[in-house]
């Protein structure tokens, strides 16, 4: 696996996803990794520690550049539990839960954010709030976005030998006919 790749093509897609989502400081980006996928095997067979430290490398200082959240979503096997700081569970009153991610429950990716995030928490939920998103590998984010979901198209769509997909949300439009929107 070229390691190297991997984080050029994490560093090209969050910059891509954070340049078209006209996210504000403290709101949620959720990111879901199967780094299986990653390095080319079906999800949940082969959490891989390596390819977790060289995605969030790409990612997590641009994500805290801008002043977001980040929530990294586990694995089915903690329901999608989510690793958040502490202060992003506090603002959001989000239910904290007791579960320490595990390489093969919870997966390597939110492992890795246990250990680079300044306090996190387990929280049950982030009940919809994420401004935006990435799945790398099929990881289903979407129960985490707020609504309207609007998708990201990329150029690339793989990290590693993952697929990815990316998102963003807008408000909802209201009214009928008469209705006039702000441009977003």
């Amino acid at each position: 696996m070229d390691f190297k790749a991997v984080y050029e093509q994490a560093s090209i897609a969050i910059d891509e996803l954070l340049s078209r989502a006209n996210a504000k400081a403290g709101d949620i980006i959720v990111i879901g990794c199967s780094t299986s996928e990653v390095v080319g095997k079906m999800i949940g067979t082969g959490s891989n520690a390596l390819a977790a430290k060289t995605i969030m490398d790409a990612v997590l200082p641009k994500i805290q550049e801008r002043g977001l959240y980040l929530a990294v979503q586990c694995c089915e096997h903690l329901n999608r539990a989510l690793v958040v700081e502490r202060e992003c569970a506090e603002r959001y009153g989000f239910t904290e839960v007791n579960v320490i991610p595990q390489p093969h429950a919870g997966g390597a990716f939110a492992v890795e954010a246990t250990g680079r995030f300044k306090d996190y928490t387990m929280v049950e939920s982030i009940e919809s709030k994420a401004a935006l998103g990435m799945d790398i590998g099929g990881t289903f984010i979407g129960m985490h976005l707020r609504p309207v979901v609007v998708p990201i198209h990329t150029q690339n769509r793989k990290i590693g030998e993952a697929n990815l997909t990316m998102a963003r949300t807008r408000k909802k439009y209201v009214g009928g006919e008469r209705a006039k929107y702000f441009i977003e």
